[in-house]
């Protein structure tokens, strides 16, 4: 089962699990998760291949719906899911797939649809660090900057670098040959009528108007509402916007 991290009590109404996306893990998400906990139960997991979580030569969506499923099992049957970007899509096809796991669906900043872009440069960054000279994350954060300039996506990826191991805690060889998939999406007619949120970067270009009609074919009942002045990464850069819209959509 993928590695848990639990927040507040469990309460009448469902836990709200947590779903997060490429070269991630649960423990990007504390803020979140520890503020969503004042009302319930907060369940953020890492997901295959990342964080904590057992290692897997596949990283296709069924797949990792199927995780997701068994988390879902142990936590009583039912939840609410919030999944950014990769896990967006895992818990959009989790949804798919059993609509009776998935209560309330939060949709972040990601759309039902395969996309043109690739990380493979962030592995290949990753990958050409010299882990034998990092004894500090200053160490590994001033090689990395020699292949990556933008000091946000650095400060991401580096909290999945356990320095005193000197190791990433990523499975990068199968997310490398996984990518294809990653930045898919699977073919899949089935359709989630219960309620779903996409919660969107303004600043993003991840969730278009052409991705629309795609969205509510297979979600009918989905909303869409957009976060001002943030990108990709909503979470972290405007946490308390996207704690209200995700708490205001779930307690609805």
């Amino acid at each position: 089962m993928l590695t848990m991290q639990t927040f507040g009590t469990d309460t009448a109404r469902p836990p709200v699990l947590i779903v997060h996306g490429l070269f991630g893990s649960g423990r990007n998400w504390n803020v979140i998760s520890k503020r969503l906990s004042d009302e319930r139960q907060v369940v953020s997991v890492d997901m295959r291949n990342h964080g904590e979580s057992p290692r897997f030569d596949t990283q296709s969506y069924h797949d990792m719906a199927g995780d997701l499923a068994e988390v879902i099992d142990h936590l009583g049957g039912q939840a609410d899911v919030i999944g950014h970007s990769m896990g967006g899509k895992a818990a959009m096809i989790l949804a798919l797939e059993d609509n009776t796991l998935v209560n309330r669906l939060v949709v972040a900043d990601i759309a039902p649809v395969a996309y043109g872009h690739s990380q493979q440069s962030m592995i290949e960054a990753m990958r050409a660090i010299d882990l034998n000279q990092v004894n500090t994350r200053g160490d590994a954060d001033r090689q990395l900057a020699e292949m990556l300039g933008d000091a946000s996506v650095r400060a991401f990826l580096l909290q999945s670098l356990n320095v005193k191991e000197r190791q990433w805690r990523l499975n990068l060889d199968t997310l490398e040959t996984e990518m294809v998939k990653i930045v898919g999406f699977p073919e899949i007619s089935a359709t989630f009528d219960g309620p779903t949120l996409f919660l969107a970067g303004a600043d993003s270009d991840y969730v278009l108007p052409e991705y629309r009609a795609r969205i509510k074919a297979l979600f009918p009942a989905a909303k869409q509402a957009k976060i001002p002045g943030v990108g990709h990464w909503l979470h972290a850069e405007k946490p308390r916007e996207f704690e209200a819209a995700a708490r205001s959509f779930l307690n609805f």
